[in-house]
């Protein structure tokens, strides 16, 4: 299944209140503004199962707060070590320390 995620023009505040551990639906639901279109993407990544409950990897995602989850994307993409970067929750990326 192909999903294309919604482009925002302006920065979207509500995720900002779900940034802690244990609220990885919540935030994804809070993005995309859909818990069934959040569910389908959690899915389609491996990290929920058809019945709703967490993959291996779905748990381990839902026990990192969104800027290790951040740091987790941008170290597995460049290779570097998680130590080498930091977070902008504003943007929700994770960029290298200068």
């Amino acid at each position: 299944m192909a999903f294309r995620l919604k482009k925002f023009s302006g920065f979207r505040y509500e995720s900002q209140q779900f940034m802690g551990r244990n609220q990885l639906v919540n935030r994804l639901t809070s993005q995309v503004g859909s818990k069934e279109f959040a569910e389908n993407i959690l899915i389609e990544r491996g990290h929920m199962n058809y019945d709703g409950s967490l993959t291996q990897e779905g748990i381990k995602r839902n026990s990192m707060t969104a800027a290790e989850r951040a740091i987790d994307r941008a170290s597995k993409r460049t290779g570097r070590n998680k130590s080498e970067y930091t977070y902008n929750p504003k943007t929700n990326k994770a960029t290298l320390k200068k």
